[in-house]
């Protein structure tokens, strides 16, 4: 080879062929970054000779790195424009490849591509080392740094002509992901040209690190608002003149408006419909957090009671900017409690054991009143079910997803009674819990109360439940503001309330406003036939949650139709476990039974309250006889009134509903 190289150049090159051609490695002139490359040139068998074509990719290759780097070379391109603009002219090439040393883009001049010594610069062209030898990419590569390669430093003497400078792009985390450079004619070296790269790259990865924060910026955003739009609770951002600003889906359903139409409203304007002036002023003016104002807005659905909470919007220079205003509506509070708190109605009219007229009378009736939104009053002895047929009429009526809340008025201290049925604000007596109570009332608002033993609710208390009724409104006690309340109200009570109307200790106005829908539960010895449905009912479920098999002696049943079951239904179910649990071998007899209830049957058939039927061992068999019983002298009474249904239903002193029901279930008329 013929090089025209002078002074400290003809040293290098001749430095270069003493490597190559001895192996000499005493080369002071050549840098150390060089001489590693060199080296690693000669493991791994770079021929420093050979002119061939060098490795590259292509087609589908070349295509794949390109969609891995896309992000690189659309960051990179326009810095690359730039430090083309300053080379133009000059047959500089300014390149940026892959962490592999492909190349992905490229900037030159026409006349650079067919040039001898630009003309491997092309896209999918390796510049790696163990495929080119020592040149700027491949190096910068090995070194993880920035590097220049001039003249003979090259490997490979065909690249002697060129002077190249390259510098690693790192990415946000630090991984190298590709090298800019910039290759030209080793004679129109700059000393300037390794710093103008250096900078062009750095510029690159600062550009790579605003894009992964606007990302992760944006991704961020994304779940806020996702978030601010997911949330239950209606939220309302609010400048520092108490304008909504923004305001998500929630809020929209509150007020019954779009965005659009919400965006730009004073606060002010859309609260002042409601009730609560001075709320609404503590919201507006508040310049530190609040919690659980409540607050009555005027929506177009109606009334709307909400919790609202506020949370100041102060910047940097502790400047008011903003409030966060939320408004959670008290039926959704409600609704939480009740369903943490056990306040749901569980029992339906299929629960309601007994087959006998009387039962199915009430039942029917039952059925009838949850159809209506009418006051129910639910009469009978104690232990007759009248909680099950609260529960029921409230699952059946429209009502049966809101809340079902339960109070028993004879439960509860004299003193406390309207405490507990209207609430109390902060204070309103000593020992009153200082954020207030919400009352039952308020907790079944939308769904329905049960009001248990409503005949021992105190006198004083009646007066304000019946204006609660009529006005469908309250005022908690130690408050003024009035509070709408939309309630179905079921009572239900063991004693005789005309009576207590004629003595003076209930209100005559107020038991003409709860029976609206009375209902009489009959007690267990007035239907006897309904006692083996019962106990079979009882004793399977023992068995059931057990997983325990039980029969039953045959004598068990006499003793309990004999007996007048004063606790009723309830007293059954008791005497039902205590037999289970007293049971020999599986059975259950007579001597698993209370004292009392054999006792009573010993003084015989002639004094028992009730003649029992006879003793059968098959339970259905005896419903079938009651049943047979029934029809025959339901057939012999018709006959008899020549089919006079009203004349038959005085006879029995059933109304003429429960006469043609008999009817229909005997087949007697279709």
């Amino acid at each position: 080879m013929n090089v025209q190289v002078l002074g400290a150049e003809k040293t290098l090159y001749e430095n270069w062929q003493a490597f190559i051609g001895s192996g000499d490695r005493n080369l002071p002139l050549v840098r150390a970054q060089i001489f590693r490359s060199w080296n690693r040139c000669v493991e791994v068998g770079v021929d420093p000779l050979n002119i061939g074509l060098r490795e590259h990719i292509r087609g589908d290759r070349l295509a794949a790195a390109l969609k891995i780097r896309e992000e690189l070379v659309n960051v990179a391109h326009p810095f690359m424009a730039d430090l083309y603009s300053v080379v133009r002219g000059t047959g500089f090439v300014v390149v940026l490849t892959n962490e592999d040393g492909y190349i992905l883009e490229i900037f030159g001049d026409k006349e650079a591509a067919q040039m001898p010594l630009t003309s491997n610069f092309f896209v999918g062209a390796s510049w790696h080392e163990q495929n080119v030898g020592t040149n700027a990419i491949g190096t910068a590569l090995e070194e993880q740094q920035p590097v220049q390669v001039s003249g003979p430093e090259h490997f490979c003497e065909k690249h002697h002509g060129l002077t190249c400078s390259a510098a690693p792009i790192l990415d946000p985390i630090g991984n190298m992901i590709g090298l800019l450079n910039i290759s030209g004619a080793y004679e129109s070296a700059h000393i300037h040209t390794l710093g103008m790269v250096v900078a062009g790259a750095k510029a690159i990865i600062a550009q790579l690190r605003i894009i992964k924060k606007n990302t992760q910026l944006a991704r961020a955003n994304k779940k806020l608002v996702d978030f601010f739009n997911m949330v239950s609770d209606a939220v309302m951002i609010l400048d520092c003149y108490g304008t909504v600003v923004e305001l998500n889906p929630a809020a929209e359903k509150i007020f019954c408006k779009t965005r659009t139409d919400l965006t730009g409203i004073p606060l002010h304007s859309l609260l002042s419909g409601g009730t609560g002036g001075t709320e609404i002023c503590t919201i507006l003016n508040c310049r530190y957090s609040r919690s659980e104002i409540e607050l009555t807005l005027e929506t177009a659905k109606g009334h709307c009671r909400c919790l609202v909470s506020v949370e100041p919007i102060i910047n940097e220079q502790e400047t008011f900017t903003g409030s966060f205003i939320t408004l959670r509506p008290i039926k959704a509070v409600q609704s939480l409690v009740h369903r943490y708190s056990g306040y749901l109605a569980s029992l339906q009219f299929k629960d309601i054991i007994g087959e006998s007229c009387e039962m199915q009378e009430a039942v029917q009736l039952a059925k009838l009143s949850a159809k209506s939104a009418s006051n129910v009053l639910l009469q009978g002895e104690s232990g007759t079910g009248k909680e099950i047929f609260a529960q029921s009429i409230h699952n059946q009526g429209s009502r049966s997803a809101a809340p079902f809340i339960p109070l028993n008025c004879g439960a509860i201290p004299r003193e406390l009674v309207g405490s507990e049925l209207f609430g109390y604000e902060d204070g309103a007596f000593t020992g009153a819990r200082k954020s207030g109570k919400i009352g039952k009332f308020e907790l079944a608002s939308g769904g329905t109360i049960f009001l248990d033993e409503i005949g021992d609710m105190p006198l004083e208390h009646q007066a304000v439940l019946l204006r609660v009724i009529q006005e469908k409104r309250l005022t908690r006690i130690g408050g003024l503001k009035e509070i709408p309340v939309d309630v179905r109200l079921i009572c239900a009570t063991h004693k005789n309330l005309l009576e207590k109307v004629s003595n003076g200790t209930f209100r005559q106005d107020l038991y003409y406003r709860l029976n609206v829908m009375s209902i009489t539960i009959p007690p267990l010895r007035d239907r006897k036939e309904d006692i083996p449905l019962l106990f079979e009912h009882f004793l399977a479920k023992l068995c059931h949650d057990r997983g325990a098999r039980l029969t039953v002696d045959s004598d068990v049943m006499h003793y309990l139709y004999s007996y007048p079951w004063p606790g009723n239904v309830r007293e059954l179910q008791n005497v039902v476990e205590r037999a289970a649990n007293l049971a020999i071998n599986g059975v259950v007899g007579v001597n698993q039974l209370p004292n009392e209830i054999t006792h009573k049957s010993k003084l015989g058939p002639q004094n028992s309250i009730a003649t029992p039927p006879p003793k059968q061992s098959n339970l259905h068999d005896r419903r079938s006889q009651q049943q047979e019983r029934e029809k025959q002298q339901l057939l012999h009474l018709l006959d008899m009134h020549h089919g006079n249904v009203s004349r038959v239903a005085r006879e029995l002193g059933v109304s003429r509903k429960t006469i043609y029901n008999r009817m229909h279930r005997y087949d007697i008329i279709n």
